[in-house]
């Protein structure tokens, strides 16, 4: 039996452990995660790339599915959908993603 119910919060926490291949930083602080929702055991993301042609989205869709599968335990399914709108850029991103990709200045 389950006393949690998983949350968004629960959602995004577990996302900060999928770290971005190319730049090193994790897609939450990326910009790249637009919304989650929980519905009971079921989670939506909804999330970007920093490219349309980016070839890493089947891996990355793959990292998240299993990443909150892990670290959410009470989400059984994960629906992931990519968006294009708005298109990502690098505004999008935390102070801590710019320090980090700008050597921790």
């Amino acid at each position: 039996m389950i006393d949690h119910m998983a949350t968004d919060t629960d959602i995004r926490e577990a996302l900060r452990q999928v770290i971005d291949p190319e730049l090193g930083v994790n897609i939450v602080d990326l910009g790249l995660v637009y919304r989650t929702a929980v519905h009971g055991e079921r989670a939506r993301v909804e999330m970007t790339m920093t490219s349309p042609a980016c070839p890493l989205s089947e891996y990355l869709q793959d990292l998240v599915d299993s990443t909150i599968k892990e670290r959410v335990p009470e989400v059984r399914d994960v629906e992931i959908v990519f968006v294009w709108e708005p298109p990502w850029n690098p505004d999008m991103m935390s102070d801590d993603a710019r320090r980090l990709l700008d050597g921790g200045r």
